[in-house]
């Protein structure tokens, strides 16, 4: 079975389903991670600058092709084939403050047209989308841009956002109608896996201890709809349903 995994950021399908993925390859699944906000842009200023120097990335370093190695080293922990839209991260697409990306999709921001063009091209039996817990921008319009193209979709609860408010509503376009699923889980390669995005560790758990132990005690929770739960009733994984 063709796995795709639909991923806002160089990290979040790890730190928010890598266990999942990692027991579906087991499974023999060929699975796919499809990160969407990856360009490099030469010269960053602002905020946009400012994200980087945060984490100890001097100016004249490559921030996103230095992330895009993180990934691919950690999609080779799980067994996952890594994959790049190539589009702006949202400091690059006029965002200007860290509270700025909580606090709302800007007007005039369409790029979830570009994603939903850019995913309507892929093919899969079964997707993995962010459920844009926690409402950071980008993944709204991850969000958005899935549920628009109509996909059998498990919708996973982003992480690190669940760990900081349990109590976080998904996005307002995740469809009606979903039920939860969980599949086996290898968490012990999921904690492997996102060790391998030093850039991000610090600030999103405390450094690499912090951040395994943060993860150990978070199952991954997935809500599905009928087509979602159809396919994962055939899948011999084990499934709870």
């Amino acid at each position: 079975m063709r796995v795709l995994a639909v991923s806002p950021h160089l990290d979040d399908a790890a730190f928010s389903v890598g266990g999942t993925l990692a027991a579906l390859v087991a499974a023999g699944h060929e699975v796919t991670v499809l990160t969407c906000f990856t360009a490099s842009v030469p010269q960053p200023a602002g905020f946009a600058l400012a994200c980087q120097l945060d984490k100890g990335v001097p100016a004249d370093v490559d921030y996103l092709a230095l992330r895009r190695a993180e990934d691919a080293a950690a999609m080779a922990v799980l067994g996952a084939t890594p994959g790049y839209l190539g589009l702006p991260e949202a400091p690059h697409r006029g965002y200007t403050s860290a509270a700025d990306l909580f606090a709302g999709v800007h007007p005039g921001d369409d790029v979830w047209r570009s994603l939903t063009a850019a995913l309507a091209g892929h093919d899969a039996d079964l997707w993995l989308a962010p459920q844009a817990l926690g409402g950071h921008v980008d993944h709204l319009q991850v969000l958005r841009a899935v549920a628009g193209i109509d996909r059998p979709v498990l919708w996973w609860r982003d992480s690190p956002y669940v760990l900081r408010d349990p109590a976080a509503v998904p996005g307002p376009d995740l469809p009606g109608g979903l039920a939860r699923v969980t599949l086996p889980q290898d968490l012990d390669r999921r904690a492997d896996a996102c060790a391998c995005y030093a850039t991000q560790l610090g600030f999103q758990f405390g450094g690499v201890e912090a951040m395994r132990a943060a993860l150990a005690g978070l199952p991954e929770v997935l809500l599905a709809g009928d087509r979602a739960r159809a396919v994962v009733a055939g899948l011999d994984t084990g499934a709870v349903r």
